[in-house]
């Protein structure tokens, strides 16, 4: 063929397999050439400009360039973004996103450490799946809360999501707080204890919910009650990530909080190698920048507004 014959064999081949569906195989019958020389010319006319390939995920997926902004702003591995709909609906729609992310990558055998809070429970509700993963063992990450909303405990999170995939799970039977850094020595050294956090650093994955300061933690007004603003007066503290209090650039507050809790330490999440954390609203937007600024998680499930809010701090340093 000439150049021209070419380009006009070209159209006409991308027409008729573009548009009107024809396969390769009938094209080759109809232009009288072999299969095989019909997908050279479909690529040839890629290469030359002739066919466009368009993917609409705009419509598909419409939050795929707000992701990405997240990503390439914080140098994080992923971003997962839920519309916004605020209240208890926003929580359960976070949590059926962050469930549907975990059961696409996890697979049996592996660990998989586990913080609490209103957020991780709606996860372990979503946790649904027609596979089963006998080998997987879910393990809590951070101690109970005293008597008070039970559902959101770390013990009954990971008790729930091994019961819906008929797993594993380890039980931590300690507090999340307890009276001084002394006392936290001696739990931390009971072997009962010792075993489980033993378990959790070889987590191979890690779902984690990221707390607001201290004056929007229920858990702090459970345990300091009305005197925790005082406590926490002085202090940088943007949020906290498995109760461990974290400054603004995302390293271990200094504080005498940390000192006492029985959790998972921050620093440590570095050392798993797929960390996600799942978290939205305005008042967590300074916590969730300070996880990602301290690499502390991978992956961020979070929603529409809470995505375009960390876009524009990032865009003000």
């Amino acid at each position: 063929m000439t150049f021209i014959e070419d380009r006009r064999a070209l159209v006409k081949m991308a027409h008729m397999y573009y548009e009107e569906g024809a396969t390769q195989s009938e094209i080759a019958k109809e232009m009288g050439v072999s299969r095989s020389l019909i997908s050279k010319y479909l690529a040839k006319a890629k290469e030359q400009g002739i066919v466009k390939i368009i993917i609409h995920d705009d419509v598909i997926h419409p939050f795929r360039q707000l992701e990405m902004q997240v990503e390439r702003s914080y140098g994080i591995r992923e971003v997962v973004c839920i519309p916004s709909f605020g209240g208890e609906s926003s929580k359960s729609r976070l949590g059926a996103a962050a469930a549907k992310y975990l059961l696409r990558i996890m697979q049996d055998g592996q660990v998989i450490g586990v913080s609490s809070g209103t957020t991780l429970f709606e996860v372990a509700k979503a946790m649904t799946s027609n596979q089963t993963y006998p080998s997987v063992r879910f393990v809590p990450l951070v101690g109970g809360m005293g008597n008070e909303r039970v559902d959101i405990h770390a013990n009954h999170i990971v008790a729930t999501m091994a019961g819906q995939l008929h797993a594993e799970y380890k039980l931590l039977h300690t507090p999340v707080m307890v009276d001084s850094k002394e006392a936290k020595k001696v739990f931390m050294s009971q072997s009962s204890i010792k075993s489980v956090f033993d378990l959790a650093a070889q987590s191979d994955i890690a779902v984690v919910g990221i707390g607001g300061t201290p004056e929007h933690s229920t858990m702090v007004q459970s345990y300091l009650g009305q005197e925790h603003q005082n406590h926490f007066a002085d202090q940088d503290i943007a949020g906290d990530i498995c109760y461990n209090f974290i400054s603004k650039n995302g390293t271990t507050s200094q504080s005498t909080w940390n000192e006492r809790i029985i959790a998972f330490e921050a620093e440590k999440l570095k050392d798993i190698p797929l960390v996600i954390g799942v978290a939205s609203g305005k008042e967590k937007v300074q916590s969730i920048q300070a996880a990602l600024k301290g690499k502390l998680i991978d992956v961020l499930i979070t929603d529409e507004e809470t995505a375009k809010d960390l876009v524009a701090e990032q865009d003000k340093n």
